[in-house]
């Protein structure tokens, strides 16, 4: 468990609340093969773009909560699997190097 406590004393992403379909998903939506049955509509599960931080000591999350760790460049971040839940996507940037965390 020595991992995930590690982590844990990393940044954890603060809980974002996230924007509404877009009109391309919705032009999306509208393309759907026949055949498909769509169950949620494309960008229904808003992405995050911008995350913001804060020190673990400041996050309310619980102390046994799991969480994504991300090292790139020697800079560490980690996400709480609560909000990912959520949002399930998050584009970043960490030394320069932009990618998504996907859950």
């Amino acid at each position: 468990m020595k991992r995930r406590t590690d982590l844990r004393d990393l940044l954890i992403l603060s809980l974002l609340l996230g924007a509404g379909t877009t009109a391309a998903a919705q032009e999306q939506e509208e393309a759907v093969p026949a055949g498909v049955e769509m169950l949620m509509a494309r960008g229904g599960i808003p992405a995050i773009f911008e995350p913001e931080f804060v020190p673990a000591a400041d996050a309310e999350i619980p102390d046994d909560a799991w969480v994504f760790g991300v090292e790139i460049g020697g800079v560490a971040k980690a996400y709480s699997l609560n909000l990912l839940n959520h949002h399930e996507v998050v584009n970043d940037e960490s030394a320069g190097q932009p990618f998504a965390t996907v859950w």
